[in-house]
């Protein structure tokens, strides 16, 4: 099943593969074509991931500074954490399976090269038992192609077993010594595993069987360290560019120098033409790392900048708001004293009238509370003393 699986998923990475083949006629620039494609085909996801790695490195003096002030308290830590980058609008997860893609089509270009009969031309599993007989009677060499126990193919189910890179060493072996094995082959594709003078199709650890002072020799063996170069300087690069501190500073120095030294170690015992893939794909992956430093960096700082004015804006729209309000109460304030004292001195008016009414009338002219009901004239006696 697993098998099936993995078949499937190399059928679109061997097309482009033998795309670019057929166009150049040459399997090293099919190699760095192909890794080309891959690059920009990923670019939009990649571009994503490197704007968020970047932010993420922007904040870490934030970040850094929310764990240590709540370092005995993770329940607030987090709680604050994501307050911060929900304020900031960041992600620490987005674009992070993009940075897992490599992986698996390292793992398919592996097995389109490891086997191209049917994995680059795509032909079935009887082209290749059939040329293995074909090798067998005529008598060659078959101890890199199958499996020898005592001189004698190892067979399973009545098929002989291949050896890891046997496709690679069939395809040779029928090239150059049955081309007319092949010649009724439909769908089959001359492979020319040739590039710059070098064997793409070889193991760089063979070079040191038979060592000889020579280009196809010194070539094949710099391939693996050129590819740990790359990828070292590649590391390195990405490292500068987003600084870390504390633990993480000192273990992503240490898988800095460790990665490359295992891609040195692994591209010694794969094909030739895996450790061109690693040299093109950390070319490629620098020139993209510097040049998207250079645009995001500048973007993130604008994206700062515009952030930060809107922050002032607000802050002095909120200010002026404030001062508004209170400017508008004070008035309300001054508004209801004034009120308040009209209303007073229209009392004490009214008092003082009151008082000044009352002291103006006699009480000869009172009767109850009316104090001019009989008039300021009204004499109670007034008849009694004419009589008299």
């Amino acid at each position: 099943m697993f098998a099936t699986i993995g078949y499937w998923i190399c059928v679109p990475f061997a097309a482009l593969v033998r795309l670019f083949y057929n166009l150049t006629g040459s399997y090293g620039m099919a190699i760095i074509l192909f890794t080309l494609a891959i690059k920009l085909i990923l670019l939009p996801f990649q571009m994503k991931s490197k704007k968020s790695m970047l932010r993420m490195s922007r904040m870490s003096g934030r970040i850094q500074e929310i764990q240590k002030k709540y370092a005995n308290n993770p329940a607030k830590m987090n709680e604050e954490m994501q307050k911060f980058y929900a304020e900031e609008g960041a992600n620490p997860m987005s674009g992070c399976l993009w940075s897992f893609l490599p992986l698996p089509i390292l793992m398919a270009l592996y097995s389109i090269i490891r086997q191209p009969i049917t994995h680059f031309m795509t032909l079935g599993q009887d082209v290749v038992y059939q040329l293995v007989d074909a090798v067998s009677n005529a008598g060659i060499d078959m101890s890199a192609i199958v499996q020898m126990r005592d001189g004698v193919m190892v067979m399973e189910d009545g098929l002989p077993q291949l050896m890891p890179y046997g496709q690679i060493h069939l395809v040779n072996a029928v090239q150059t010594h049955l081309p007319e094995a092949i010649s009724g082959i439909d769908g089959w594709i001359d492979m020319n595993y040739q590039f710059v003078g070098l064997d793409l199709a070889a193991q760089p650890s063979s070079a040191f069987t038979n060592f000889q002072f020579s280009w196809a020799v010194i070539g094949l063996i710099l391939i693996p360290i050129l590819a740990g170069g790359a990828q070292l300087l590649f590391s390195w690069i990405t490292m500068k560019s987003q600084p870390q501190q504390g633990a993480g500073a000192s273990q992503m120095r240490m898988m800095m120098i460790i990665m490359p030294l295992f891609s040195i170690y692994i591209a010694f015992t794969l094909p030739a033409a895996l450790g061109l893939y690693w040299i093109a794909q950390s070319l490629f992956s620098l020139v993209q790392e510097t040049l998207m430093n250079k645009f995001y960096t500048k973007r993130l700082k604008e994206e700062e900048d515009a952030k930060f004015e809107a922050r002032e804006a607000d802050r002095k729209r909120r200010m002026e708001e404030a001062k508004k309000l209170q400017e508008e109460q004070r008035q309300q304030a001054a508004q209801k004293q004034t009120l308040k004292e009209k209303r007073k001195a229209a009392q004490e008016a009214k008092s003082k009238k009151a008082k000044k009414a009352a002291s103006s009338t006699t009480e000869a002219g009172r009767v109850g509370d009316r104090p001019y009901a009989r008039g300021r004239s009204y004499r109670e006696d007034r008849y009694e003393s004419e009589t008299k």
